[in-house]
């Protein structure tokens, strides 16, 4: 019986540049979790943020976490790619940590929202945009209302924001719907249209400056 090698194991193809992005609250974070067990030659950006560190989050790891001084030395120094302020924080990816896992041959996958989305779109055309979908609205408002991490007041602007964001669909290449316990499926298709792209002709380049 021939041996099953795991993609990771033969470097093919062009390095690529993985956004995946939705709404607030369909599951990004969990779904690039899953994906981690995954035998790739992928890197996760860890994103860098001003937010609290919620309790299950690790710094280095989750997010990078930068008191608003650390932040705005890295957004002068024009470290970040793409950086936002979203609910009061702010939130960015470091281009040098980019820029060295592309030039290791590694796929570099982030997790972005809808206008970090478009700046990368605008910066790097050959980008790989994925639009993460929840089942439905009323569902995505429902997993927004189980994290019970915000005020009852922010949760309200996250749910109106959410629904407008929705709207971005048109603007991807791609949509993967994160259905209700199957972060295994997701992560699948994710993984299933990197391959898929990799493999496409031409070929697409990342250039970054």
């Amino acid at each position: 019986m021939q041996e099953h090698r795991s993609l990771s194991s033969d470097r093919f193809g062009e390095p690529a540049l993985v956004v995946v992005s939705g709404p607030s609250g369909v599951g990004k974070d969990a779904v690039f979790q899953h994906m981690r067990n995954f035998d790739r030659a992928w890197h996760f950006v860890v994103t860098a943020t001003t937010r609290p560190r919620r309790r299950d989050e690790r710094n280095g790891i989750d997010y990078l976490f930068l008191d608003q001084a650390e932040f705005e030395h890295m957004r002068q120094g024009q470290q970040f790619l793409e950086c936002a302020e979203v609910y009061g924080n702010w939130y960015g990816v470091p281009k040098q940590q980019v820029k060295d896992a592309l030039s290791k041959g590694k796929d570099v996958l982030m997790k972005l929202d809808i206008q970090g989305a478009a700046t990368v779109r605008s910066l790097v055309p050959d980008a790989l945009m994925i639009f993460l979908a929840p089942p439905s609205v009323e569902e995505l408002e429902r997993r927004l209302r189980l994290r019970r991490s915000e005020s009852l007041q922010t949760l309200k602007l996250r749910i109106d924001a959410a629904k407008m964001e929705m709207e971005a669909l048109g603007d991807f290449e791609y949509k993967v719907v994160n259905q209700n316990q199957r972060l295994d499926l997701a992560a699948f298709c994710i993984d299933s249209i990197i391959t898929a792209e990799k493999c496409r002709i031409p070929p697409r380049r990342v250039e970054l400056q």
